[in-house]
């Protein structure tokens, strides 16, 4: 264990930037009265859009670890609405599939992207391939990492027990405790931060190693954003997808894929698999590793990214 931790904690200190880059931040006006944080950072040639799980986390769920993709690309983050320092809508009925599509699309156009390189995040895998089918000719490649399965199914029924199976009486107690606190509004970044301290050990391959190499906070952003996100947003957006199932549709999109998904993941590997069905993807089982592989394995993971980016830019 330790010999391992050694040899990841080398590529980690490897791939940090040389230098801190002094991000860029604003807002996107998406319509309806939204309007989308985003924080811009990198250097490079191409620009990437980074899409971040949830629903209703933020882009600080990704940002410390997608440090690696910002030395060779420059990278737009950006918060979904009802997340995050977003637009916290009153009416919930603007958290939707189709406006998490139509948000994409105004980042997208916002910065005079014509075909945009998608990287995604556990649920952000999902609203980036449902973005390509509606829009295949603003897409040139996409990279999912721990992605939700491309239909339903029974899905959230074999990773809940998952899960479960992962964690002990008291843990759960926390969990419902930090639930509880966050509902009322009770000191929301603790919280948050008592939630996550228990939630993240599920969805890693060896917690006791692994916790200390996520860089990326979880309860960094705007508390009543982390408040909205958690209790508001999640369970409305995920209910507006319905019983989705996307298979029918995948074999239509011709832009390539990289599956990146951790073999002790939550999330079934054979249903992340259905993935595959776009023609131009792969699948790349990360040994070790469960829903944060590129933190877990990143002496694996990032140089097969560093692969696929340069057959993207092959003609």
């Amino acid at each position: 264990m330790l010999t391992r931790l050694a040899r990841i904690l080398a590529f980690v200190s490897l791939a940090m930037p040389a230098a801190a880059q002094k991000p860029t931040e604003g807002y996107v006006a998406a319509g309806d009265s939204i309007r989308l944080f985003y924080r811009i950072v990198g250097r490079g040639s191409d620009t990437l859009i980074a899409i971040h799980g949830g629903p209703g986390v933020d882009l600080e769920s990704i940002y410390g670890d997608f440090a690696p993709l910002t030395e060779q690309h420059v990278v737009i983050f950006y918060d979904q609405r009802g997340a995050g320092r977003s637009t916290l809508p009153r009416d919930t009925t603007l958290l939707s599939a189709a406006t998490q599509i139509s948000d994409l699309d105004a980042i997208r156009r916002r910065f005079k992207i014509d075909r945009a390189t998608l990287v995604a995040h556990s649920y952000g895998p999902l609203l980036a391939a449902t973005y390509a089918i509606a829009h295949p000719d603003h897409v040139r490649g996409m990279i999912f990492f721990g992605p939700v399965p491309p239909r339903r199914g029974d899905f959230f029924e074999r990773f809940g027990r998952t899960l479960l199976r992962r964690m002990d009486s008291a843990q759960l107690a926390k969990q419902s405790d930090a639930n509880r606190r966050l509902a009322a509004g009770d000191n929301v970044r603790q919280a948050c931060r008592d939630y996550w301290s228990v939630g993240m050990r599920p969805r890693l391959a060896d917690p006791d190693v692994s916790l200390a190499l996520i860089r990326s906070d979880l309860c960094a952003s705007d508390p009543a954003g982390i408040r909205y996100g958690l209790t508001k947003t999640n369970g409305v957006v995920m209910a507006s997808y319905g019983e989705w199932d996307l298979r029918a549709a995948l074999p239509a999109l011709h832009m390539p894929v990289l599956i990146v998904h951790g073999e002790q993941d939550a999330i079934p590997m054979d249903l992340v698999a259905e993935w595959t069905m776009i023609p131009r993807s792969r699948l790349f089982p990360v040994p070790g590793a469960a829903h944060f592989p590129y933190a877990e394995r990143p002496d694996v993971v990032w140089p097969e990214v560093k692969r696929f980016f340069a057959e993207l830019r092959r003609p």
